[in-house]
């Protein structure tokens, strides 16, 4: 159908899969992106298929708006950006919507105990714009 994807995992109370779901259908038409998606309704956990051809500059710049408002979308609905995939690079700069910054902080915080010089996952999980905090910056 396309010759790469854009492929996340989000997760959203059971009870709203529905509007996830009618809302993600509405951000395809919206940005003209094929989004399939598929997952385990049981727990709410939905993977979110952006179809994309990266050689496309113009469907590219759609498709990054396009995941930014499934994101959006996923935490107007109380849900997570990651149900089992994990946060990496391309969620990163997304969790400072889903998680407040005292928290943020704490979670840097923890990191900088068991990992002092910063060898597990360099850059990842944390917002861009706090990523380089060295731990003794930390309070």
């Amino acid at each position: 159908m396309a010759p790469k994807k854009i492929n996340e995992d989000v997760v959203v109370p059971v009870s709203k899969i529905p509007r996830l779901i009618n809302g993600l259908d509405a951000l395809s038409r919206q940005h003209d992106i094929t989004i399939v998606n598929f997952g385990h309704a049981g727990n709410g956990n939905i993977h979110v298929n952006l179809l994309i051809d990266p050689q496309d500059a113009a469907q590219m710049a759609r498709a990054e708006a396009c995941l930014d408002a499934v994101f959006s979308l996923v935490l107007t609905l109380d849900g997570t950006l990651s149900g089992e995939h994990g946060i990496g690079l391309v969620k990163r700069d997304f969790v400072g919507r889903e998680i407040d910054a005292a928290t943020l902080q704490l979670m840097r915080h923890i990191k900088a105990t068991f990992d002092p010089h910063n060898i597990l996952n360099p850059g990842k999980v944390f917002p861009a714009d706090t990523a380089s905090l060295s731990p003794r910056a930390l309070p």
